[in-house]
């Protein structure tokens, strides 16, 4: 005589089921997440890249015009300028304003 195997049937509770859909959730929304976040990480590395090369540009220019400014502020340009205007370059007529 064979003793018949007796199955014994586990009910599962309302907290374990709950618990076991989260974990199949996070499982599967880990990974999207991660990429995601990355995907939108070198995004931002691309614009912030872009704004340095944006800053490098502008800061050559403000050089370019700096120096620009420097050259028309010279004392011969200034001579050559108030020539063609037909004005005479006195030095007695100069007067030096100091800061204190």
């Amino acid at each position: 005589m064979r003793k018949k195997k007796v199955k014994k049937v586990v009910k599962i509770s309302k907290f374990e089921k709950l618990l076991y859909t989260l974990a199949i959730v996070l499982g599967l929304f880990s990974p999207i997440s991660i990429v995601f976040s990355k995907a939108t990480l070198s995004q931002i590395n691309f614009e912030v890249e872009q704004k340095k090369q944006a800053i490098a540009t502008q800061e050559k220019n403000n050089d370019g015009l700096a120096m620009t400014i420097d050259e028309l502020a010279s004392l011969t340009k200034i001579q050559s300028v108030a020539q063609e205007e037909g004005l005479s370059y006195n030095n007695a007529n100069i007067k030096v304003v100091q800061d204190r």
